[in-house]
């Protein structure tokens, strides 16, 4: 990687790797590691799905009563990783989580499979069950009470926007010896790059 071949705007490198990753047919090249902090101040990771990404920053969506929603409500600083190994490349972003509008959130369910839409109404995500049987019990509930028409968006669930401040594009080199830019966002929001040791 050369410092002249980059665009001054991360979304843009970003859309030009992830466009490569898919070409590539990398497993789920929009799977995403989605660290967060609770408040104790213990760190926490999990794989989530990019949904959409634009300047304003990258998209994903869960169940607001989740762990997850529960230490972003506490602690809206956030790190995402795209771990796209078979390529020799990482994408790292720093930033802070906040939640999208209702009607952004309604606009994705509405193009969600039927039976994706009913499980987001069956989890009370990260809750302790007894047993999976509960979960098929209250699909079978769900499919019942909602058999004559659309379902709606629950109230609990609907989307994160990750506002990146800062964008590590990583790329793998013979002998270890790896090109690293990273992107920090300015206060006239434009973008610093620096290269950055391996």
């Amino acid at each position: 990687m050369h410092r002249e071949d980059l665009s001054q705007d991360p979304t843009v490198m970003f859309a030009q790797w992830f466009a490569q990753a898919t070409e590539l047919q990398v497993h789920e090249p929009n799977a995403m590691t989605l660290a967060t902090i609770s408040p104790e101040g213990i760190p926490s990771q999990r794989t989530v799905l990019l949904k959409a990404f634009d300047r304003k920053g990258f998209t994903f969506f869960t169940n607001y009563g989740s762990r997850k929603a529960a230490h972003i409500a506490a602690n809206p600083s956030v790190c995402l990783l795209f771990p796209w190994v078979t390529l020799e490349r990482q994408v790292i972003i720093q930033g802070h989580a906040e939640k999208i509008s209702t009607a952004e959130s309604l606009g994705y369910f509405a193009t969600r499979p039927r039976e994706s839409q009913i499980g987001a109404w069956v989890s009370n995500q990260s809750e302790v069950i007894s047993s999976r049987k509960i979960l098929l019990q209250k699909i079978e509930e769900i499919k019942s009470r909602f058999k004559n028409g659309e379902i709606p968006i629950p109230s609990f669930w609907g989307g994160y926007r990750v506002v990146p401040e800062t964008v590590e594009f990583w790329q793998g080199g013979p002998a270890r010896v790896h090109d690293r830019f990273l992107y920090t966002h300015q206060t006239d929001d434009s973008w610093n790059i620096d290269r950055l040791s391996p």
